[in-house]
């Protein structure tokens, strides 16, 4: 029976697959068998080439190693066997899947946070673009000021897809309970819901602005202090703002 080659690319830092299959491939592989969960296979590259690249000395060191395969999607390393040239891989939900955007979440209700944040999102991402192997873009969240919000198939996509999302949780209302719990906007909660169940904690940015002029509850979400980015006044957004989302992509070694 012929042997059907696939290509492996090894990911080190974040890249769009669309990037990935531009470059080239890391692994020759035969595949043996597929398993809901895990892949094993045969590379065909020579075992002094193996020894040398990277990744196997990325391995060899105890780190997790993730490949994107040819047709199959996102994988990390579980074990290697360099005499008989077998790699048994488990399936990873990879980076490299999702797409160069910001996704952000606003609130209709109180504008002059809305207003802040989008502007001071905006020109931070025309200066660290420069910086960038790939540019970022924002993607807004679909807002209508006379039909209810609903999260449909597109939208739930679009967000899970960001690389990173950031929610304008600037609060509108004040609960009457005992810890008169501050709430931002209905709209901005379920998209917020949505991200906190299907993205990773450090891809998440919540930012808002100080309400002085009646609201002083308890804000009602708990994520550490880092992921937290308030302000009093725009030109303080406009300070921030890059630093934080500079802190956020250094994770996914971005900057050139």
């Amino acid at each position: 029976m012929a042997i059907i080659s696939l290509k492996a690319w090894y990911i080190d830092k974040y890249e769009p697959i669309q990037e990935i299959e531009k470059r080239p491939h890391d692994l020759r592989l035969s595949k043996q068998s597929l398993l809901k969960s895990a892949l094993r296979a045969d590379f065909l590259n020579d075992i002094e080439e193996v020894k040398q690249a990277s990744w196997f000395q990325r391995y060899l060191e105890g780190a997790e190693v993730e490949f994107y395969i040819e047709g199959s999607g996102g994988y990390a390393i579980s074990n290697i066997d360099l005499i008989s040239h077998e790699i048994y891989f488990t399936k990873r939900d990879v980076m490299a899947h999702l797409d160069p955007t910001i996704f952000l979440s606003y609130q209709q209700e109180y504008s002059a946070s809305s207003t802040a944040l989008s502007e001071a999102l905006s020109t931070a991402l025309e200066q660290l673009n420069q910086r960038l192997r790939f540019p970022l873009k924002v993607e807004v969240s679909p807002r209508s000021q006379k039909a209810p919000t609903r999260l449909n198939q597109t939208t739930i996509r679009r967000l899970q897809k960001s690389l990173l999302f950031i929610a304008d949780v600037t609060p509108i209302f004040e609960m009457e309970n005992e810890l008169r719990s501050q709430v931002p906007s209905p709209q901005v909660c379920l998209e917020l819901g949505c991200a906190l169940q299907g993205k990773r904690t450090e891809q998440i940015l919540l930012a808002g602005q100080q309400r002085y002029d009646s609201l002083e509850g308890h804000f009602p979400f708990e994520l550490p202090n880092y992921q937290q980015l308030w302000f009093d006044r725009t030109g303080e957004l406009e300070e921030t703002l890059p630093v934080v989302l500079e802190t956020m992509l250094q994770k996914f070694g971005l900057f050139l």
